[in-house]
């Protein structure tokens, strides 16, 4: 019996002890329970999604934008976008010559305005009731301009029919233009034609004047004396030369050294020979020489042959009546100057004066404000010509001159070659004979007798001739444009010689005013002949 008791007692505790496992148990699961439970009452939100930005965004802060205005059902942006609409349909109806539906459209227009004025004033956004008339007129009036065909395509097309009309208007007006002031370059003034008969008439009267000059020229043997600065000028306007000669004379710092070789035509010799044996004692002893072109007996159509092409009947023709080539010639090159052998003579300096080692070549239409001295020990480097390079533009290269479409010139000549300019040159003519510079000017000539490798001109032949030859002079030497464009100030100033190469020269109505003044300084107005002749 005992021994059941036993067992009794074992079972209890074991129930009691299982009792007790699974209260633990369960008060653990329970306390789990609540952790969870108090954990996820205390679980942050998630974060919200960010507004999305607009790539425009920054634009529309910009433009200072409501968002009323961006509103999709705004009215307020209905309104305006009809005005917009409405403006450019203004436009298209005035080039149409509907000006009646222009001013319609310009009077809805501001109705519309007026209302946006008023809900700004307000501050509150427009509503439908209040603008639906508005928008109502105005879209009547958008929806007629379109069966009015007003739309982009045809303003484009109408807008290039009125450029190119105009383009052709301008063309037609440039073209006159061009020829007019032309005309005007060539024509000789009436007081510049007076001085040239008048000094002409005192040369023929008074013997004293021939025998003064002609004694003077036999005993001056500066006339070949290479230590001194001989200059040459080839022109008939006897004002110009004498502009040439003056300044260089005033602005020398050794008068008395400076020789100045004047060539001009039979028309003009006795003019130009009186003028300067009357004003001789003004040139701070600067020596003048005055000769004429048809004296020189190697000048004949045998050596020369731009003096056969110059004497050639449709040579002068091409240049006088312009009608051979349909217009298609530039005005420019038919200048009848080009036919004046004065023109071509720079190619024959050598020959002129046979007994010079090197000279400087001066245009008539140039003004001295330095003293030349120095061009005279400028060493050439072997080369023949010195000169300003004007290649500072593509404008000014060789293929600007020359026809490089020919294959002669092509092979020859690089078409980027630096341009230069004739009108003040140092020429060394030790070195043109040596290097036979006019048989080369001559080959060019002779090849050019159809104008197939360049147009009228001495540049282009020129070009051609000196092509290797030439040794670039520093640019303040030579000043251009004076006579076509503007020039800054201080770049004249700087200039030694001032060129007013172009046709607005200024002893003509046409020149350009600021830069008269630069070449009226050396002109002799107290002159009685100038006087008699009405110059001022």
């Amino acid at each position: 019996m005992r021994r059941r008791g036993g067992d009794s007692f074992r079972r209890a505790g074991r129930r009691k002890i299982s009792n007790v496992v699974w209260w633990v148990l369960s008060g653990i699961a329970l306390l789990l329970f609540f952790l969870i439970l108090s954990k996820a009452g205390h679980i942050e939100p998630r974060p919200s999604i960010p507004k999305r930005r607009y790539r425009n965004d920054k634009f529309v802060e910009g433009m200072n934008m409501t968002e009323e205005m961006l509103s999709p059902t705004s009215v307020a942006r209905q309104v305006n976008d009809q005005i917009a609409l409405a403006k450019a349909f203004v436009v298209i109806a005035k080039e149409s010559k509907n000006l009646q539906f222009a001013w319609d459209l310009s009077a809805q227009i501001r109705n519309s305005q007026l209302l946006l004025s008023s809900a700004a004033t307000r501050r509150s956004p427009l509503t439908v009731l209040e603008s639906e008339s508005t928008i109502r007129d105005m879209a009547v009036l958008l929806y007629q301009a379109q069966q009015l065909h007003y739309d982009s395509a045809t303003m484009i097309m109408r807008l290039k029919a009125s450029i190119q009309a105009l383009e052709e208007q301008m063309s037609s007006v440039s073209e006159k233009s061009s020829k007019y002031g032309q005309i005007a370059a060539e024509e000789v003034p009436k007081s510049l034609y007076c001085l040239g008969v008048r000094l002409t008439t005192e040369w023929f009267q008074n013997l004293d004047l021939q025998r003064t000059l002609k004694e003077r020229s036999r005993v001056d043997s500066k006339l070949t004396d290479n230590s001194l600065y001989h200059f040459c000028v080839f022109s008939d306007n006897i004002i110009a030369t004498s502009v040439v000669v003056n300044s260089t004379a005033l602005n020398s710092k050794a008068p008395e050294k400076v020789v100045f070789h004047l060539v001009t035509n039979e028309i003009n010799y006795a003019a130009m020979k009186a003028w300067f044996a009357i004003n001789m004692d003004n040139l701070r002893g600067v020596t003048v020489e005055v000769q004429k072109f048809e004296d020189f007996s190697w000048l004949n159509a045998s050596y020369v042959p731009v003096l056969k092409q110059l004497q050639d009947s449709d040579t002068q023709s091409y240049y006088f009546s312009g009608h051979n080539d349909d217009g298609r010639t530039p005005i420019k090159f038919r200048n009848p100057k080009y036919l004046s052998m004065l023109n071509h003579l720079r190619f024959y300096i050598p020959e002129v004066f046979p007994a010079l080692k090197k000279v400087v070549f001066l245009d008539d239409d140039v003004v001295v404000q330095k003293d030349l001295s120095s061009l005279f020990s400028i060493d050439l480097n072997k080369n023949v010509n010195g000169a300003v390079e004007t290649c500072m533009e593509t404008f000014h290269r060789y293929h600007k001159y020359l026809n490089y479409s020919h294959p002669l010139i092509r092979s020859h000549f690089d078409p980027d070659a630096c341009g230069w300019a004739f009108g003040m040159n140092v020429f060394d003519l030790v070195e043109w004979r040596k290097r036979n510079v006019t048989g080369i000017y001559h080959y060019w000539q002779e090849k050019n007798v159809d104008r197939t490798l360049w147009k009228l001109g001495t540049l282009p032949p020129g070009l051609l001739t000196f092509y290797g030859l030439t040794e670039a002079l520093e640019a303040s030497w030579h000043i251009l444009g004076l006579g076509y464009t503007n020039v800054d100030a201080r770049v004249i100033e700087k200039g030694a010689v001032l060129h007013f190469n172009g046709n607005l020269k200024p002893w003509l109505k046409i020149g350009i005013e600021k830069y008269k003044p630069l070449w009226e300084r050396y002109v002799d107005y107290t002159s009685p002949f100038m006087q008699q002749c009405n110059f001022h």
